[in-house]
Parts: structure tokens; C-alpha cells; sequence
């Protein structure tokens, strides 16, 4: 977020929605209000109008709000990034401040860490600043985006260069930034202590561990995030086809959400014992791979039947959450990019969460709508568990059938976690699939402010 310049005039952006423009159009200059006008300017969404100075320089903008309700986009000022000419400008109109800054330093990230020529617009290469807004804490909106920008770089970094290991490394990095401690279990430990975890990521060369994040006084409401870290998933000897794959590195996404919520969590001071569980594998295919009705023992003692190797998240996870389950935390979220289900049911934009404890699903979606990264409820529909029965194990990890593939996913991860009622379960897709404004297309680290928020209402700052 740029600081107000001593010398340099801001240019400002006017934002108007569609009742106001008359009255707008009446308070402009002459020469502004003609060109407007010569422009054809209208307040749609999204519509930008470059006014001209006596001196032929930029003199104001005109950014169109649309009409006012709840389809209105609340990011809309993050497209403004890629539009404008370089420069120093100034937000005035009906926006709330710290969401329309936050908006736009959303709108300003770029992924550029593979191309040898920095494209125009691209980070550094002559973005436009924006001073906040009166009243706004822009450095508390600067790190809430920054921890947005880490989590999409880790989504958007293709596995080769992000295995378990670089998981591992971001971890570590979060963790001497803001002095929390890191432990990382691998080899013969994983095996004995986290088998399904072992399991999974066995066939890989690049090992698997179970990195363990902890933060805060440990005295303090003790909250735990578990993130589900599969840098990439072939689908193991249940092999996607090659369309299905094409997105495997964002298999990663819910430990890049539990990274992002974590660095606001601490960055913010939060009055929290924080822990951050990410059991990072690589889904991988050779002698060691895991097979198809193969039975494991869990951590928490449950037999798994192995219906699909492509079931491998909820497996990761399972032993992570009978981690978490065994200090009785608080509260215990866990975010992972699950199933396909979950996205035929709600599309990519709106991640579902599944949790029983009735105040706390009522609290997530007032997080999730008072930050503009919306939510939605689906039931943990208890006669679905019997989809999960197996006749050799405890129960089986994939159930046949096309029906409940989301709510069938959570009820498996219930199992793990059954002294926590106050736990969510975030299935998200961890990925914008075209570019909306404040939303690049790539990377993205859903739920993850929502969470800070749903932490920071809780257990503030001191």
C-alpha cells in the first residue's frame, strides 16, 4: 500500500454506483463532466472512464460500481490494478475503505517466477499505488494480503519445484518469521506414529512428513489448523486420465489455506495457541505405491480398506486429525481440496463446510460474508456413514456409488476427530479458474480470511 506522496498530487478515483451518477456527473468539473459525457460513460460494474486535465494528464477516474444488492462484487476495485496507468491514486465514493484497499492489492498480484520478461502490469513492472483510505489500518490490510500472495505462490508453483520438502521449507519460513517452533516427523517415525500419512506418500521419492507449526502462549484457547498437503496427486495406481491431472499441483491448496490463515493469525497477535498440522506426501505410482484393497491401521487404531488410491486426501488427513482430536483443542479446521463433489454441488467460486456444531456453522458463514470469502453449509448427513462400511476393515475410504461424494468425505474425517465438536471441515478447489477482479486466475487460498476473521471475533488482539 503506497503512503500519500509530499509532493506529487493523488489522482483520485471516483467510484459510483447507479444511483449516484447524477449527482456525481453534477459535482465534476465542466471539462470532466463533458468528456464523461463525450464517452458515453455509464456507472456499470466494472466500467472505467479516464478523465483528461486542462494539461492533457489524467486528472480523475471514473469507476463504475453497478447497481447496489447482494450481487454486487465486493472485490470490484481489485480489477482497477490492471487497468490504470502507473501512478498514485486516492479511493473516494460509496466503498468501504479497508475492503476496496484489500480488493486492491488482491487485484495487484502476479505470478511471474517463471518468465524470463517481466509482462507490463506484472509485478514490479510499474503497478499503481494506492493510498488507503482516512481511518483504514493499511498495514494490517498489507499483511492480510501478503499472506494471501505466499499461499497463492505456493498453489501456483508447479510439483517440480514443490515437493513435500518445499512444503516443508514455507512452513519452516513462517514459522522463523514470526518465532514459532517447527518439528517434522518422516522416515521410520511417519511409518510407526502417522501410517496412513506413510502410506500415501510412500511410492514418491521425495519423502513424506507431517509438519507441526506451533505458535502462542500455551496457556491460551489452543486452535488447531490442519491442512491437507499433497503437492501432487497422479491418483496412484487408480490413475486420473491426463485431463484429471492437469490440476494436481493445487492438490496442495488446503495446506497453502492453513499457511495463509496462519501467517494473519499470528501476524494480527491473535490471543491463541495456534498449532498448524500439514501431512505433506506426493501421490505417486511405482513398487511402493499403496493398492486397492490394501487395510491400514490409522493413528487412532481404525482400519482402512483401501477402496481408491485417489481417495489419498482424506487418508492424510485421518491421521492428522487423530493428532489434533488427542489435545482436545478449542477448536480443530481443516481445509483441503477434497472432491469433485463438492464442486459439481457448488462450483469453484464457493467452498462447502460441514460442521455440527450449530453456533459455530452460524459464525463461519458470518465470517465467510463479513469479508467478501463466501461459504456454504452442507450436512453431515449421518445415515450416509453406512456408505463407508467395509467387510474386512473398520471402514473403507472410498464407497462406490455416485451419490454424497462430499458429505461422504467429511463423515470419514468425523471418525478421526470424534472428541472435537467444535471442528469444521473445508472442502475447497484452491483455484480461480478464469480472472475475476481481486481473483487472478491461478492460486487461491479460499476460506483462509474468512478464518482470521472467525479467530480474530474470538480471541483478539490484546
Amino acid at each position: 500500500m503506497a503512503r500519500a506522496p509530499d509532493f506529487t498530487p493523488l489522482i483520485p478515483i471516483t467510484c459510483v454506483g447507479g444511483p449516484d451518477w447524477p449527482a456525481v456527473e453534477a459535482g465534476l468539473a465542466s471539462r470532466e463532466a463533458a468528456y464523461a459525457r463525450a464517452t458515453e460513460f455509464a456507472p456499470t460494474a466494472g466500467r472505467i472512464a479516464l478523465l483528461p486535465g486542462p494539461e492533457g494528464g489524467l486528472a480523475r477516474v471514473l469507476f463504475g460500481l453497478g447497481e447496489p444488492g447482494p450481487a454486487r462484487d465486493r472485490l470490484l476495485v481489485g480489477k482497477l490494478p490492471g487497468s490504470l496507468p502507473a501512478g498514485t491514486y486516492r479511493l473516494e465514493g460509496p466503498v468501504d475503505g479497508a475492503e476496496a484497499s484489500l480488493a486492491w492489492l488482491l487485484g495487484s498480484y502476479r505470478f511471474t517466477r517463471y518468465r524470463a520478461a517481466v509482462p507490463a502490469g506484472a509485478a514490479g513492472a510499474a503497478l499503481p499505488g494506492l493510498v488507503a483510505p482516512e481511518g483504514v489500518d493499511a498495514d494490517a490490510v498489507a499483511r492480510i494480503a501478503a499472506a494471501v500472495a505466499m499461499g497463492r505462490d505456493l498453489v501456483n508453483t508447479p510439483a517440480n519445484d514443490l515437493g513435500p520438502a518445499e512444503i516443508e521449507a514455507a512452513a519452516r519460513t513462517l514459522a522463523e518469521k514470526h518465532g514459532a517452533s517447527l518439528t517434522v516427523v518422516s522416515g521410520d517415525a511417519l511409518a510407526k506414529d502417522f501410517p496412513l500419512v506413510h502410506a500415501v506418500g510412500a511410492a514418491s521419492p521425495r519423502g513424506p512428513r507431517l509438519i507441526d507449526l506451533a505458535w502462542g502462549d500455551p496457556a491460551a484457547p489452543r486452535v488447531i489448523l490442519v491442512g491437507k498437503g499433497v503437492a501432487f496427486d497422479t491418483g496412484g495406481l487408480d490413475i486420473k486420465p491426463s485431463a484429471g491431472m492437469l490440476l494436481m499441483k493445487k492438490d496442495m491448496g488446503g495446506a497453502a489455506a492453513a499457511l495463509a490463515a496462519a501467517d494473519m493469525v499470528m501476524g494480527a497477535g491473535l490471543r491463541l495457541r495456534l498449532r498448524v498440522l500439514i501431512p505433506a506426501v506426493e501421490n505417486s505410482i511405482s513398487g511402493a505405491a499403496f493398492r486397492p484393497g490394501d487395510v491400514i491401521r490409522s493413528r487412532a487404531g481404525l482400519t482402512v480398506e483401501i477402496g481408491n488410491t485417489d481417495a489419498e486426501g482424506r487418508l492424510i488427513l485421518a491421521d492428522a486429525l487423530a493428532l489434533a482430536d488427542a489435545e482436545k483443542p478449542d477448536l480443530l479446521i481443516d481445509f483441503a481440496t477434497l472432491t469433485g463433489a463438492a464442486r459439481v454441488a457448488l462450483g469453484p467460486d464457493l467452498p462447502a463446510f460441514f460442521t455440527e456444531d450449530e453456533d459455530l456453522a452460524g459464525a463461519v458463514t458470518a465470517a465467510g460474508r463479513a469479508v467478501a470469502d463466501p461459504v456454504w453449509r452442507l450436512p453431515l448427513h449421518a445415515p450416509y456413514a453406512g456408505l463407508l462400511d467395509s467387510k474386512v476393515a473398520d471402514l473403507n475410504n472410498a464407497p462406490g456409488g455416485p451419490f454424497a461424494g462430499a458429505i461422504t468425505a467429511a463423515l470419514f474425517l468425523r471418525r478421526f476427530a470424534p472428541g472435537t465438536t467444535a471442528h469444521v471441515h473445508f472442502d475447497l478447489y484452491g483455484w480461480n479458474p478464469s480472472t475475476k477482479p481481486g481473483r487472478p486466475e491461478g492460486g487461491e487460498v479460499q476460506t483462509a480470511r474468512l478464518v482470521h476473521a472467525l479467530l480474530a471475533a474470538r480471541y483478539p488482539a490484546a
